[in-house]
């Protein structure tokens, strides 16, 4: 495992470390191309959306504004790449102002993601959405994520988790807690948000990508022949390693 770990010389929460990440993500066709998958997704589901601002939080070292350019880029992390540095927990936008909310890997980060729920409630307007790309607590997924990941996983825990860091800090079964084992609740406690989509998906790509810590583990070329295994899988929601999730604003 030594010979596939790429060597990272700056700590977990620094901004070298996110623009670190965006060169291997830069770099590498399997994470290059997936992102590039659900960027589109992204601008897809922006059609016929109402009118109003359009935020990634979490942007990191991504590259969706080259694909969607009236996007406002931002992180909590001070980055030269994105256009806002804020906390999804007090965003700097009026009420009704945003007409969508989209993030990658983020959501799973906050440390108190009812707070963000209720900025989002507050900030969106009628018919915007929420579109987030998470971790899936599938069979496959939590094999891999407890077994092979350095965030914490766990399926048991509260909507909240201490404050470590940015991306330090996490419980990557957040938002199957939220959206699945505490349905009833989140639906209680936000009956203007409206889950209209949840799906699992991706086992293996993202996997053999190596992700931020591991070189590729598949030479370029095996992207699309992979990607259509997935396909032929995908019935199988417990193998799957993502989830989407789309909340609307009604």
């Amino acid at each position: 495992m030594s010979l596939l770990k790429i060597e990272i010389p700056y700590e977990i929460d620094s901004p070298e470390r996110t623009l670190f990440h965006k060169e291997i993500l830069l770099k590498k066709k399997f994470m290059r191309e997936l992102y590039l998958e659900w960027y589109r997704f992204f601008k897809k589901s922006f059609e016929g959306l109402p009118a109003g601002k359009k935020i990634e939080i979490g942007s990191g070292g991504g590259f969706l504004k080259d694909v969607i350019s009236e996007v406002i880029t931002s992180d909590i992390i001070p980055l030269p790449t994105n256009d806002l540095t804020l906390s999804a927990l007090d965003m700097p936008f009026a009420d009704n102002e945003l007409s969508a909310i989209v993030m990658i890997d983020t959501f799973h980060h906050l440390p108190d993601c009812e707070q963000f729920l209720r900025e989002a409630d507050r900030t969106l307007v009628k018919g915007g959405k929420i579109i987030m790309v998470e971790p899936a607590n599938s069979c496959w997924g939590r094999f891999i994520y407890q077994n092979f990941h350095h965030e914490p996983f766990n399926p048991k825990g509260d909507w909240t988790f201490p404050s470590t860091g940015p991306l330090s800090g996490a419980n990557g079964a957040l938002p199957w807690i939220i959206f699945q084992r505490d349905r009833s609740l989140f639906e209680k406690k936000f009956s203007r948000l409206k889950i209209v989509k949840m799906k699992n998906h991706t086992p293996l790509r993202y996997l053999l990508s190596g992700g931020f810590t591991l070189k590729q583990l598949m030479p370029g070329f095996m992207y699309n022949p992979v990607k259509l295994f997935e396909r032929i899988l995908s019935p199988i929601q417990a193998f799957s390693m993502f989830t989407t999730i789309v909340i609307e604003k009604k």
